[in-house]
């Protein structure tokens, strides 16, 4: 399929391309809607197979973060950036991101640069050298570290699943299987074990895993394909995506999905409904994993530290919306018509405040 033909399909506003001859860097960037704001997004640092498999994953990656912020009240629209390493494990240098933040800010402040992965906060730093719109940073930039806020609000959404189905939202005689133990794995697994879960993981990153196993008593599988034929209560997928598809969703033994990584399902539109017919919850991924985007978008927008902490708190009551909404059905479908909902109603106001009225009785119209 062609570049215009994805866009249209996907419904996105506008896709970049862009290569710098110095420093060699080949990245995208997306924006998929700026319906209800400027867009922000991470920036993802990547060994891409193909540049078609760069562009399937900004594109799903900027969708999800439309319906991210739309679903978490947040006036921003959803976009993402990807950088396109040419080999597995190429280090970051301060020249590629100085060049990637030139690019970022060619979009005069519609794209809002974030962390993603393989990026880190002295990375967005760099990139803040050369623009000022990018979050995630911890001198030029602000914001730091998001990756503690999208494991809280994933431990919300966890509760939310619990109380969902029936049951108390306590941990104490749960199993819970964490697949990739990075920066939010970890974080999440740590919240777990304080609330007296037993947590198994598995990473490819042989020394991340045995850091969670050494510093917070997990219990190392070492494989992925041992996780998800696990008995556990919860798995929470949470390296990257497109882990759930038709094959592993028959093998799970497990009662709820609920992870900070993003597109957990392979294909939305037949996964969400197969893992309902399983019986299985899931939690859908841009409702459980939005802590990290509300806490920078909070931040972006001028929100107080009371205000972003509360919409983390109202994670769990997104997500028991969205889970009674599905009625059985689709979670992940609920969860997209949920948010959809949100981004006509934000037009919709604008449309108003536009044409002077407000509906607020102030009497401008």
């Amino acid at each position: 399929m062609k570049v215009l033909e994805q866009m249209q399909s996907y419904g996105h506003e506008r896709v970049a391309f862009h290569q710098d001859t110095k420093t060699g860097l080949k990245a995208v960037i997306a924006i998929h809607s700026t319906t209800l704001g400027n867009a922000l997004g991470g920036t993802r640092r990547w060994a891409y197979a193909s540049e078609s498999d760069a562009l399937h994953d900004v594109l799903r990656l900027s969708e999800g973060m439309t319906y991210k912020a739309a679903a978490s009240g947040l006036a921003m629209g959803g976009a993402k950036s990807v950088i396109i390493m040419p080999n597995p494990g190429q280090q970051p240098t301060e020249a590629e991101a100085r060049a990637m933040g030139r690019f970022v800010d060619t979009f005069a402040g519609k794209y809002i640069a974030a962390e993603d992965v393989g990026v880190s906060p002295q990375y967005c730093d760099w990139m803040a050298l050369e623009t000022k719109h990018v979050m995630g940073g911890n001198t030029v930039s602000h914001g730091g570290d998001p990756s503690p806020y999208t494991a809280l609000g994933c431990f919300n959404s966890m509760k939310a699943c619990l109380v969902h189905l029936g049951r108390k939202p306590e941990f104490s005689q749960l199993t819970v299987a964490i697949q990739g133990c990075g920066a939010t794995g970890y974080r999440l697994a740590k919240l777990l074990r304080s609330a007296g879960a037993a947590v198994l993981v598995t990473d490819v990153h042989v020394p991340t895993m045995k850091r969670a196993v050494e510093e917070l008593g997990c219990v190392a599988l070492g494989n992925d394909k041992n996780l998800f034929e696990e008995k556990i209560d919860i798995l929470a997928p949470c390296a990257l995506g497109g882990m759930l598809d038709a094959k592993t969703i028959a093998s799970l033994n497990c009662q709820i999905v609920c992870g900070t990584a993003n597109n957990q399902l392979a294909h939305p539109s037949t996964d969400g409904e197969t893992l309902a017919k399983r019986g299985i919850l899931y939690s859908p991924d841009f409702v459980a994993n939005a802590g990290g985007l509300i806490r920078l978008a909070g931040l972006y927008l001028g929100m107080s530290e009371a205000e972003i902490d509360q919409k983390i708190v109202d994670i769990e009551a997104t997500t028991l919306d969205v889970l009674r909404e599905a009625n059985g059905g689709s979670t992940s479908t609920a969860a997209i018509n949920y948010a959809k909902r949100r981004i006509a109603e934000g037009a919709a106001s604008k449309q108003l405040v536009g044409a002077g009225k407000c509906g607020s009785g102030c009497g401008c119209h």
